[in-house]
């Protein structure tokens, strides 16, 4: 192959540049690199020059590099000043103009780099499985704090750290939760680390006003619309004190005479034919009758039995009904301050809104800082607007992403603003009376909504007064825009403290970023905090069909295997989370000789099976 040499040196002044740069960028951030903790001192200053790397366009240079068979840099974040000079020496060597006095202190070497991460994340996270090099994180689930069985079955399945969320539950049962993870740790004598989560500010949906005093009864259908299990329909007495069974209420007297096979008719708010059959009485309060028709009993309904329809009870009371926002493409929905419950939208003979639906938000200052023509989004990015009209305590917003016919809003659910400069994150009146027992209880805090870097350094400064700074590890979820955009300034105040990491919150952050660009952006988090050598915990939705529904999906079986470039993976509760655990330990195993952070391997090609 003919070298063209005016190439090769115009290619080495580029990486000079870069070098320079690297350094006039050091000596900018001398201040804040003498703040980090001696622990992550190299890391820091590794994490300041793959920043200044990424402010080049390397798109052409990594192209050159590539036609001269030579690293193209695309794996340098962990030892980016190393992997530039090791590229020029080559590059020297090619043309015989490079002189070795330039190799000395070339910054982390790649070997060292790797090092690092591998013992931060140990002192982070604990002890990874044998044979494993991803750690797994379970969240536990309230059953956990009085099923010792189920923490153990985690624990043999590989489970190396307990995630418990303070946003559930209470001190008690956290308290319980931690007891049996530590005793499961025992009987396989390994120790498990304990994350806990603060529970951040949410911004979620308020109360929802009752449904109309409505039930529908419908029994269980086979594919050709046949019967399989009649709909089962309690009958309470109005005597009873209290409605536990979520039955109908009817008269005492009327109830009392009720014997089985007793068939019971009425016309359902439909106006259509209905029949009962009494089945069992329970006792004096409740009897149980079945229908094979689907049935709509109202407040007010009345039923009689025999031939006589003086033989008749009116249905006093029923079942609170689901309530829910039924939300259309093209509706304007009203989000206010004030605590009313929210109703759905309502109509005029002409089917015109005569008033649009509202509901309240939990989060005050949201309504401070909203703007027109802002995004917004509700449960999970299930239904998305733009808001269209701002007022003192209240917006207007019209509604773009939902389904055709409809989704349901209900209340408690989460809020997104992506384009809204909230004055959101750092820690609550609750997140620092939880702290107490985290710092006592806890390895790990996983912060929760951090946005900015004086939000570590407020944590900091509480961990500090509890005397656990330096002990206990702390985790930044990342899971907004703003926490995205400031991650690098927030990782160099993290690094004051011994034990830090990141958990990518793919769930809020797909929905905040937008979900063009999750993919983009969880690969960019990777590589800030593998330039930093910080741990990644790979969170949300990880093989959630299958802890859920006891199936996985191909696409959660993909997003799976990308979880390798990551350190430790999350897995959300669910009730086959056992099985989910055991699939994900299996997977991680497999791959492990095919995948090693971003680094592909390539061991003798096997047979599927």
């Amino acid at each position: 192959m003919k070298i063209r040499t005016d190439k090769i040196e115009s290619l080495i002044a580029e990486i000079d540049d870069i070098i320079n740069r690297i350094a006039l960028d050091e000596k900018m951030y001398t201040n804040r690199l003498s703040a980090v903790c001696t622990t992550y001192r190299r890391s820091a200053r590794n994490l300041i020059h793959y920043h200044t790397l990424r402010t080049v366009d390397l798109r052409d240079i990594q192209k050159k590099l590539g036609n001269l068979g030579l690293s193209r840099l695309a794996r340098s974040e962990q030892h980016v000043l190393a992997s530039l000079m090791n590229t020029k020496f080559v590059l020297g060597k090619l043309i015989n103009t490079f002189e070795s006095e330039e190799m000395k202190k070339p910054g982390l070497s790649i070997k060292k780099g790797e090092k690092l991460l591998n013992r931060h994340t140990k002192s982070l996270l604990g002890y990874r499985s044998k044979g494993r090099r991803v750690r797994i994180m379970v969240t536990l689930p309230s059953e956990a704090a009085n099923d010792l069985k189920l923490v153990l079955a985690l624990a043999s399945s590989g489970m190396n750290c307990a995630r418990i969320n303070c946003a559930h539950d209470e001190p008690e049962t956290w308290k319980k939760m931690i007891d049996n993870v530590q005793l499961a740790g025992s009987k396989i004598k390994r120790k498990i680390t304990i994350c806990m989560d603060l529970a951040g500010p949410k911004i979620r949906t308020g109360l929802i006003a009752k449904g109309p005093p409505v039930t529908r009864y419908a029994p269980d259908r086979d594919a050709f619309g046949r019967v399989i299990n009649p709909a089962v329909i309690p009958l309470v007495d109005s005597e009873s004190l209290s409605n536990e069974l979520n039955g109908v209420v009817v008269s005492s007297e009327w109830l009392r005479e009720l014997k089985k096979e007793d068939r019971i008719r009425f016309k359902d708010t439909r106006e259509k034919q209905r029949e009962l059959i009494v089945r069992t009485r329970q006792n004096k309060h409740i009897v149980y009758t079945q229908s094979n028709n689907t049935c709509y009993i109202g407040k007010g309904t009345d039923l009689y039995y025999g031939h006589n329809e003086e033989n008749t009870s009116t249905v006093f009371n029923l079942p609170l009904s689901r309530t829910w926002l039924l939300i259309k493409p093209g509706d304007i929905m009203t989000v206010h301050a004030a605590a009313e419950p929210g109703e759905s939208a309502s109509y005029d003979p002409d089917g015109k809104i005569s008033n649009k639906a509202h509901i309240s938000c939990t989060y005050p200052s949201v309504f401070e800082s909203v703007k027109t023509g802002e995004y917004i989004f509700f449960d999970d990015g299930k239904i998305g607007g733009e808001i269209t009209e701002v007022r003192e305590g209240s917006f207007d917003v019209m509604i773009h992403n939902a389904k055709s016919k409809g989704t349901k809003l209900r209340a408690d659910k989460g809020i997104n603003l992506p384009d809204t400069d909230l004055k959101q994150g750092g820690l609550t009146a609750k997140d620092y009376t939880d702290l107490t027992f985290i710092a006592e209880h806890a390895d790990v805090v996983n912060y929760s909504f951090v946005n900015t870097p004086e939000d570590v350094d407020n944590l900091i400064v509480e961990l500090d007064k509890l005397g656990v700074l330096g002990k206990l590890g702390i985790i930044l979820k990342i899971e907004t825009k703003k926490a995205y955009d400031n991650i690098i300034d927030m990782l160099l105040t993290g690094m004051k403290t011994r034990h830090i990491g990141v958990m990518i919150a793919r769930g809020d952050l797909a929905i905040e970023t937008g979900w063009e660009n999750i993919g983009r952006i969880q690969k960019e988090i990777l590589t800030i905090c593998s330039a930093a050598h910080v741990p990644v915990v790979w969170a949300t939705q990880v093989l959630e069909n299958l802890a859920k529904s006891g199936i996985p999906s191909r696409a959660e079986i993909t997003d799976t295997v990308n979880s390798l470039k990551a350190e430790c993976v999350m897995l959300n509760k669910g009730p086959f989370i056992n099985r989910a655990m055991l699939l994900l330990d299996k997977i991680l195993r497999n791959m492990e000789d095919y995948q090693h952070k971003n680094v592909a391997f390539f061991p003798e090609m096997e047979k599927s099976i």
